[in-house]
């Protein structure tokens, strides 16, 4: 989710619009989050099918371990997307932030302290 915020808030910084930016930045970085959840729960299929002394506590793990980075994948690609689009046109980017800060301190310069 993180991913997907951070890479819509660099194209609002490069002039997209909010949907424009998101839809993008979903397109973007789609495949590496679901090569990230896939590997993952790829990773706890051997605790599920493990058998010997302690399958049970192992396999209970793995399901957990399975199901919930489905399940937080699934929310993420949903959830994420959907609060960005309704907030984010409220706000404004980062990188605008920043670039007024900057010119703010290039206009009104410290005042050296009194000595």
């Amino acid at each position: 989710g993180i991913l997907i915020v951070e890479f819509a808030n660099q194209l609002r910084d490069e002039g997209k619009a909010v949907r424009e930016a998101l839809l993008d930045a979903i397109t973007i970085r789609l495949r590496p989050i679901l090569m990230t959840a896939v590997s993952t729960a790829a990773g706890a299929i051997p605790l599920i099918l493990a058998s010997g002394a302690g399958a049970e506590s192992r396999a209970a793990l793995g399901i957990v371990i399975f199901s919930g980075i489905i399940t937080a994948t699934i929310l993420t690609l949903y959830i994420v997307p959907v609060f960005y689009a309704r907030f984010a046109p409220y706000t404004k980017s980062p990188g605008y932030i920043a670039a007024v800060i900057r010119r703010l301190r290039r206009e009104r310069p410290e005042a050296t302290p009194a000595e």
